[in-house]
């Protein structure tokens, strides 16, 4: 599998995060009921993890499922960027899981290995989004076309 939109993706991403972060003194509020810079790439790190880990389980024949629903609980993100020391550090967090999924959603796992399908859950602001089994290979395509993208303009419109 080609990794080169997922790759692309991240970076825009983190451009998107530095500039935010590069903004000024006082960072930027979100809109009433959205997320701030950090909750953002928290929930990224968390989606980021549980991809690898969906990555990780099919390579070695295990059997699992795709859900995001910890990756929008309050305490979970806070706790996240805890953890990760902040701004600077998810920013990296998620550089490195960046270069892992990259690596390991393409050159390393096989045809069939992305065709296997997994039972998938997918929420955002407390709607239901997906409730089927997904291919591998659409989960990472779905992160690079429609979730990564998503969060980098959702970066961008904390700007002034």
């Amino acid at each position: 599998m080609d990794t080169t939109k997922l790759r692309d993706a991240y970076g825009a991403l983190l451009d998107a995060a530095a500039t935010v972060a590069d903004s000024g003194d006082t960072p930027p509020v979100p809109p009433a009921g959205e997320w701030n810079a950090d909750q953002i790439l928290a929930h990224v790190s968390l989606i980021n993890a549980a991809t690898i880990t969906a990555v990780s389980s099919v390579a070695s024949g295990a059997v699992t499922a795709y859900d995001n629903r910890a990756a929008l609980d309050t305490w979970t993100l806070e706790r996240v960027i805890a953890l990760a020391g902040g701004n600077a550090g998810l920013r990296d967090r998620i550089r490195i899981q960046a270069d892992a999924l990259c690596a390991l959603g393409g050159p390393m796992l096989s045809d069939a290995e992305l065709d296997a399908v997994l039972p998938t859950l997918l929420l955002s602001d407390d709607k239901l989004l997906l409730d089927r089994p997904v291919p591998l290979r659409d989960l990472l395509a779905g992160l690079a076309e429609v979730e990564l993208p998503g969060h980098t303009r959702q970066l961008l419109s904390l700007l002034p």
